[in-house]
């Protein structure tokens, strides 16, 4: 076989491994979605407020990720899938890292 040949052929393969993979259909655990909450915080001024309240929420179990908006005091905490945010856990971590939760909103599913 030449080099050109050799070639072809893996691109060939890949190119059927990756419809496969595209076409096999997703497991329901594969498929759970991640819980998003916003809450309003009052007091955020600062990049240092921010890394504080990010801080304290991340310390919650099931957080996978958590975004700050000081200018509209908007905080936005993405959960790992499975996993919801309780109000008094969430209240407890603001108020630790000096802030206070007027609201914790929980984004409405796309579906």
């Amino acid at each position: 076989m030449t080099s050109i040949t050799r070639s072809a052929s893996v691109f060939r393969a890949l190119g059927a491994s990756l419809l496969i993979a595209f076409l096999l259909p997703v497991s329901a655990t594969g498929a759970e979605s991640s819980a998003v909450y916003t809450l309003q915080v009052d007091g955020l001024a600062c990049p240092f407020c921010a890394y504080g309240i990010e801080k304290q929420l991340n310390r919650i179990d099931g957080v996978e990720f958590v975004e700050t908006d000081v200018k509209s005091g908007t905080v936005v905490v993405t959960m790992k899938p499975g996993a919801t945010l309780d109000k008094a856990d969430t209240n407890r971590a603001v108020e630790a890292a000096g802030f206070s939760m007027r609201e914790l909103r929980k984004k409405a599913d796309d579906a």
